[in-house]
C-alpha cells in the first residue's frame, strides 16, 4: 500500500495529543502545548533511522550499535515519552530526574533540552523537551534532504568497519527511514531523499565494504506473490509427506526443498511444517491441519531470484 505521509501524520499526532493529555485535569490546555511541540519538533514519529543526531550525537560505549533513547545514558531517566522528527517529550514523575536529564542533554553540542510549565501526562509529571538543533525541517515536514544523505553516509562508513555482511535496501528500510514509513520515504525522509539514500546504499553494498551481500526480506514482492511462494512450497511438502517421517527432502523447480514436521499437540489435530532452501536461500513455516486440508503459514523469507521460481 501507498505510504500517504499526510494521512499518516495526522494519525500519529492524534495518537500522541491523546498519549499526553487524556490524563490531565485540563486537557485542552494539554492539547495546545502538544499542538506547539507538533509546530516546533515536526509530527509525531514511532521510533529514529539509526543515523538521527538523536541517537548519534549523545556519547556512546565504544562502537556499540544505538536503536533507541533508551539505550543511552544521556536520556536517562525518561518515562512516558513521545517522540517527533527533531525532537521527543519525555515525562519522568520527579522534579530532580528532570533537572539532571536537561543537564546532561544541554552537556551534548547539537542538542538542547527544557522544562515545560505545564503538566503532560500526568499533573504531578514534569515534562522535558530535548530537540537536535542540527534537524531542518523541509516543508513538507521531513529533514533536509542534503543533512539526511551526509548523516546515513556517515553512520554507514561507521558499521562497516564491524560489518560481517551487506544488508540488502529491502532488509534495513525500516532502521533507515525510521517509523512509520513506505518502501522509500518516512516521516523523516521524503521520497526524493529516500530514492537517493537506496542508490546509496546499493552502491556501498556493490563495492564490498561491507562484506557479502544478505538477502532475507521479500517486501519487494506483492503481498500475492508471497502467498503464491508459500502455498506453493507448504502445499508441496504436505502432497510428499508419508504422514509419519519428521524430515523429507524433494526437488522442485531446480531445488532441494528440505521440510521438517512437528505434530504441534501431539493428538494429530495439527502440523507444524518448515520448509527450507539451502542455508537461508528461501524458508518458509506455517502449520497443517488434516481436517479440512487446512494450511496457514508466514511470509516467506529469504533471496528474490530462487523465491520467484515458485510463482
Amino acid at each position: 500500500m501507498e505510504f500517504r505521509a499526510p494521512t499518516v501524520a495526522a494519525q500519529q499526532n492524534a495518537e500522541a495529543i491523546s498519549y499526553l493529555t487524556k490524563s490531565l485535569k485540563d486537557p485542552a490546555a494539554g492539547r495546545r502545548q502538544v499542538e506547539q511541540l507538533i509546530e516546533d519538533l515536526g509530527n509525531a514519529v514511532a521510533y529514529y533511522p539509526d543515523w538521527h543526531p538523536l541517537l548519534t550525537l549523545p556519547p556512546r560505549h565504544g562502537a556499540d550499535y544505538v536503536s533507541s533513547l533508551s539505550e543511552l545514558k544521556t536520556y536517562a531517566g525518561m518515562d512516558h515519552t513521545r517522540e517527533f522528527v527533531r525532537g521527543f517529550v519525555t515525562c519522568p514523575y520527579s522534579s530532580e530526574v528532570a533537572d539532571r536529564l536537561v543537564k546532561a542533554v544541554n552537556a551534548v553540542e547539537g542538542l538542547y533540552a527544557r522544562r515545560l510549565d505545564a503538566p503532560l501526562y500526568a499533573d504531578n509529571a514534569y515534562p522535558v523537551v530535548v530537540a537536535a538543533l542540527t534537524v531542518t525541517l523541509e516543508a513538507d515536514g521531513t529533514i533536509r534532504g542534503r543533512d539526511v544523505l551526509a548523516w546515513f553516509v556517515q553512520q554507514s562508513a561507521r558499521e562497516a568497519q564491524g560489518a560481517q555482511v551487506a544488508e540488502t535496501w529491502w532488509n534495513v528500510r525500516s532502521v533507515i527511514l525510521g517509523a512509520p514509513h513506505g518502501s522509500r520515504s518516512s516521516l523523516f525522509v521524503n521520497q526524493h531523499t529516500g530514492v537517493h539514500m537506496r542508490k546509496i546504499l546499493e552502491a556501498m553494498n556493490a563495492s564490498g565494504m561491507f562484506g557479502p551481500i544478505k538477502e532475507s526480506s521479500l517486501a519487494m514482492l506483492s503481498p500475492k506473490k508471497l502467498h503464491t511462494i508459500g502455498d506453493t512450497l507448504i502445499r508441496t511438502a504436505i502432497r510428499n509427506w508419508d504422514r509419519e517421517s519428521a524430515t523429507l527432502e524433494f526437488e522442485m523447480r531446480g531445488e532441494t526443498c528440505k521440510a521438517a514436521f512437528r505434530d504441534t499437540w501431539d493428538d494429530g489435530t495439527e502440523y507444524s511444517v518448515r520448509v527450507e532452501i539451502g542455508k537461508y536461500e528461501l524458508f518458509v513455516s506455517g502449520f497443517y491441519e488434516p481436517k479440512g486440508e487446512k494450511i496457514s503459514f508466514t511470509d516467506p523469507q529469504g533471496k528474490r531470484e530462487v523465491a520467484e521460481k515458485f510463482l
